[in-house]
């Protein structure tokens, strides 16, 4: 039984990293920031980090998917409780995968657990913390995301079209002085440098010159640094998650449980990511990398305070949900791609409860 509880776990973590893992570098391939394969490493890098940081930021989350809470404390501790929840998320985020749409393996784990509690003796789930603790945050999510997307799409519309940042030395100048009878005639020197920006032809024709920076090339890393820091919070957020399978079982402590499952993750990312990549990348919307930067700047501060606080929100719909805005904002939103992935997402709980229904 144990074996088969970790292999489980191992096949969700599997497929949570060919789902999830390239999601924050989603605006980077799309912008064409970077190649598909180096977006990859660094997402599988930045990914492995946040699971490895999720012992000590995140270890609320555990105790909230072992079921307890949920159904009543003796059917969580049971090993067959959790099989069966995993097993059935773990069909439904492989089934998702394999049509290139992205979901929510928390909503599916949240399902399995469900299901598999409806199916033990009594079935007794518990409704008000599966709304409070689970279903209010997922919902709420993606649509405060959105809300932030618009907002952050307006204001980028007024940014100015500067593409260079210069540094100009001081100017000397001549100045008049004098005693009233007679005027002198002296030089004075600014304070400090002058600092401008606009375009480059304008920065080239500034006497005094002392520093130079292309503002794409800044837009360009910051936009990179902004896709690492969502693996980093995924990795955080989804890491105990999983682990809690293994937890509940007693099969491994908390460190072991996290370093096979942040390696099982790492693999199905590097392995099956480019289905999921490419509906997240080309086909919801194109972002450039103001837009791109901004939608993960929203992504990165709501999944790492929901972790912070315990709350299990799922980073693709709050992913999904800033990028999203941001196209809507900005008229370039391929609405038939975002009904596909919200049908996708109202499916994943009902059939990852069905199947560990079944299952048990």
């Amino acid at each position: 039984m144990e074996a088969i509880l970790v292999g489980v776990a191992l096949f969700l973590a599997f497929g949570n990293g060919a789902n999830d893992n390239f999601k924050g570098f989603a605006t980077v391939w799309g912008a064409d920031v970077l190649d598909y394969r180096r977006a990859l490493v660094l997402a599988t890098l930045a990914t492995l980090a946040g699971s490895l940081a999720s012992l000590l930021l995140a270890p609320s989350l555990v105790a909230q998917f072992t079921g307890r809470g949920l159904v009543p404390d003796a059917v969580a501790a049971a090993p067959t409780f959790m099989l069966h929840a995993g097993a059935g998320a773990a069909l439904t985020v492989f089934a998702a995968t394999r049509a290139g749409l992205p979901v929510s393996t928390t909503h599916a784990l949240i399902g399995g657990l469900v299901g598999a509690g409806l199916a033990e003796p009594g079935r007794e789930i518990h409704l008000g913390a599966l709304a409070g603790l689970f279903l209010l945050p997922l919902l709420a999510s993606p649509l405060l995301a959105a809300a932030l997307g618009m907002l952050a799409a307006r204001a980028l519309r007024r940014r100015p079209g500067a593409d260079c940042a210069c540094v100009i030395a001081p100017t000397p100048a001549l100045v008049a002085q004098g005693d009233g009878s007679r005027a002198v005639a002296s030089i004075a020197v600014s304070p400090a440098p002058t600092f401008v920006i606009a375009d480059n032809a304008h920065c080239r024709r500034q006497p005094g010159l002392i520093a130079r920076l292309a503002l794409p090339d800044l837009a360009d890393r910051a936009h990179v640094l902004s896709a690492a820091a969502i693996c980093f919070a995924r990795g955080v957020n989804d890491t105990p998650k999983l682990a809690a399978l293994l937890l509940a079982g007693q099969i491994l402590d908390a460190t072991a449980a996290v370093a096979v499952i942040a390696a099982a993750m790492a693999a199905g990312g590097i392995l099956f990511a480019h289905r999921v990549a490419e509906t997240m990348s080309k086909r919801v919307t194109r972002l450039d990398n103001g837009q791109g930067l901004a939608a993960n700047l929203i992504t990165t501060a709501l999944v790492l305070c929901a972790s912070k606080l315990g709350l299990p929100v799922s980073t693709t719909h709050v992913a999904v949900g800033s990028i999203a805005g941001i196209g809507a904002a900005a008229g370039t939103l391929d609405r038939t791609t975002v009904r596909h992935i919200a049908l996708a997402w109202v499916v994943t709980l009902p059939m990852a409860a069905g199947l560990a229904w079944l299952l048990a």
